[in-house]
């Protein structure tokens, strides 16, 4: 079978990740080194990590974030009496298991969007 066939295949079954995976290899001079074995588990990795990527886009995109955040980005250095205990315990999302809310208050200009944002952001994870 030829490679252009067998890459038509890959993207009529989905398989997006793992059809540049493939691409790459063949590229590359070293992939004789690696056993059929290694190379197939390579191209499975892609695709899976592929796969989870297009899911978490989708997920933000559904979510409609006003801003792009990130838990990790967060000062605590910033003096507005944001306790980082408590921070990691809401990045748990254990609230979501549970199917409990979550308040943030605070006054103007704290960060409260932010960690809203965050906290969703998380929660696509």
């Amino acid at each position: 079978m030829l490679p252009e066939q067998t890459l038509e295949k890959l993207y009529a079954l989905k398989l997006n990740g793992m059809a540049e995976a493939w691409q790459e290899q063949r590229q590359q001079p070293h992939r004789n080194d690696l056993s059929f074995d290694d190379r197939l588990a390579l191209l499975v990795e892609r695709q899976w990590i592929w796969k989870e990527n297009r899911a978490l886009a989708t997920r933000l995109q559904y979510a409609h974030l006003k801003q792009p955040a990130c838990l990790e980005d967060i000062d605590f250095r910033h003096p507005r009496g944001l306790p980082r205990a408590t921070i990691d315990q809401l990045a748990s999302c254990e609230w979501i298991r549970h199917h409990r809310p979550c308040l943030i208050t605070g006054p103007t200009g704290v960060g409260k969007s932010y960690l809203a944002c965050a906290l969703a952001h998380k929660a696509c994870r």
